[in-house]
C-alpha cells in the first residue's frame, strides 16, 4: 500500500483554472480551503493490487481524508456549525449533536462507505493523545463516507484506526493535492475518474475581507449530466464510459458528494446551515440533477468563535460577567457568502475532474480520467 501523502505536497498540478476555464470570484492565495487561517488536512492513500477481487485482500483502492477546524492547537475546542443533506443515502456521523448545539470539536473524517467505524475510533484515539484533557469526555466525531466499490475491495478491511490516526498525523496547512488522493482515492464523477478538490473564495464585507472554502470528496454524476463553465458538453464526451457502458449494477449518476464548507467569517450556527444548503445550487452548475442514488450531505463551520459554543459543566465561570459572547455577520450581509459558496462548489468539481488519472481497480473495473487536453477546444466551439 502507498500513502503519497508527503510527495504529491510538493508536487503541484495544473487545476481547472490552468486548463483555461473561466470561473466567477476571486480565489484565495492557494485557492484551497487551508487559505482559512488555522484549518489543516491530511491524506492517507492506499493503492494496491490489481485483478480480480478477493475479498479482504484487494485490490485496494481507497483511503482518509481528515480536516482539522482549528488546527491541532484547538482539538476539543468549539466552533459554529451546520449541516444539510440533499439526499441522504449516505452518512454523517455526529449530525444530531450538531443540531442540538450547532457546534463543532472534533476532527472530521471522510473515507468509504464501509469504513466509517474505523475512522470514527481513529479519531477519538488522536484526539485524547493529542488533548489528554478530551478522555473523560463524551466525544461525537463527525464522519462522512462516499461509494468506492466500483474500484476497491470496500468489504475489505483495509482502512483501520491506525490508517485514520495517520491521516490527523498528517494534516497540516498549505498545498493540498487533489484527485485521488486520500478519501477520494477509488471514487468517480460524471462517470470520470473522481476525488478529492478544493477551491476558496475573497469576500469583502464591510472594511472586512473574509474566505470561504470548500474540500469536497466528489462521487457523484450521469455523464450526460455535465456541464463546464456554462458549456453542456456531457453528450459531446459520451465516449469512453465503462462505468455506464457496462453491466455494472449501479445505475447512472449514482455514488455521493461530501462536501465541507469552511470559513473564517464569524458566524453563528444558523447562518453555517445556511451556508451549507448553497452547496447543492454550486453543484447544479456542473449539471446534476441529484441521483436517489447518491449520498450528497454537506458540513459548514466558522473557524471563529473559538470555544464560545463549548459545552462546559464549570458553572463558576458562568456568572454574568462571564457569559460566552458570540460575533457574527448580519444576516442581511449573508448574500455574498451564498455567493462564494457557489461558486467554489463549482470549481472544486472541475478541479476534481481535472486533476483525475485514468485508475483501474477490482475485477479490471476501468475510471478513465477526463480529457483535459479537449476542455479548451470543446468550450470554444460550443455555444452556452
Amino acid at each position: 500500500m502507498t500513502d503519497d501523502t508527503a510527495k504529491t505536497r510538493t508536487e503541484p498540478r495544473a487545476r481547472a483554472r490552468d486548463w483555461g476555464i473561466s470561473f466567477d470570484g476571486t480565489p484565495g492565495p492557494l485557492n484551497a480551503i487551508t487559505d482559512v487561517p488555522g484549518v489543516e488536512v491530511g491524506y492517507q492513500t492506499l493503492i494496491d493490487g490489481e485483478g480480480a477481487l478477493r475479498p479482504d485482500h484487494g485490490p485496494v483502492r481507497t483511503g482518509v481524508t481528515a480536516i482539522l477546524p482549528l488546527g491541532r492547537a484547538n482539538v476539543g475546542r468549539s466552533c459554529p456549525a451546520g449541516w444539510f443533506s440533499l439526499n441522504g443515502n449516505g452518512e454523517m456521523t455526529g449530525t444530531a449533536w450538531l443540531d442540538e448545539v450547532g457546534a463543532l470539536s472534533m476532527p472530521i473524517g471522510i473515507t468509504n462507505t464501509h469504513a466509517v467505524g474505523a475512522v470514527h475510533r481513529g479519531i477519538i484515539e488522536w484526539a485524547i493523545r493529542t488533548n489528554p484533557e478530551l478522555a473523560p469526555r463524551w466525544l461525537l466525531p463527525v464522519v462522512a463516507e462516499t461509494w468506492d466499490g466500483y474500484l476497491n475491495d470496500i468489504n475489505g478491511r483495509h482502512v483501520t484506526t491506525d490508517i485514520a490516526i495517520a491521516a490527523l498525523d498528517a494534516a497540516t496547512g498549505g498545498f493540498l493535492q487533489e484527485g485521488s488522493v486520500g478519501g477520494g482515492t477509488g471514487m468517480n464523477c460524471y462517470s470520470f475518474k473522481g476525488g478529492t478538490g478544493t477551491a476558496s473564495r475573497l469576500v469583502a464585507i464591510g472594511d472586512q475581507t473574509y474566505t470561504v472554502a470548500t474540500l469536497m470528496q466528489a462521487n457523484f454524476g450521469s455523464r450526460k449530466e455535465l456541464v463546464i463553465a456554462g458549456h453542456r458538453l456531457g453528450p459531446l464526451l459520451a465516449e469512453d464510459n465503462p462505468l455506464e457502458d457496462s453491466d455494472w449494477f449501479a445505475p447512472p449518476g449514482a455514488g455521493s458528494c461530501i462536501t465541507i464548507v469552511a470559513t473564517d467569517a464569524p458566524l453563528l450556527p444558523g447562518q453555517c446551515k445556511a451556508l451549507a444548503r448553497r452547496v447543492p445550487l454550486g453543484l447544479a452548475r456542473t449539471g446534476t440533477t441529484g441521483s436517489h442514488f447518491s449520498g450528497d450531505i454537506f458540513l459548514a463551520f466558522s473557524a471563529t468563535n473559538i470555544g464560545m459554543l463549548d459545552s462546559s459543566i464549570d458553572t463558576a465561570a458562568n456568572t454574568a460577567r462571564q457569559l460566552p459572547t458570540l460575533e457574527f455577520i448580519p444576516w442581511g450581509q449573508m448574500d455574498t457568502l451564498y455567493e462564494a459558496v457557489v461558486q467554489c462548489v463549482e470549481e472544486t468539481v472541475i478541479n476534481v475532474l481535472v486533476a483525475g488519472e485514468t485508475m483501474i481497480g477490482r475485477d479490471g473495473h476501468r475510471s478513465p480520467a477526463f480529457p483535459r487536453e479537449r476542455l479548451a477546444s470543446l468550450t470554444r466551439n460550443q455555444q452556452c
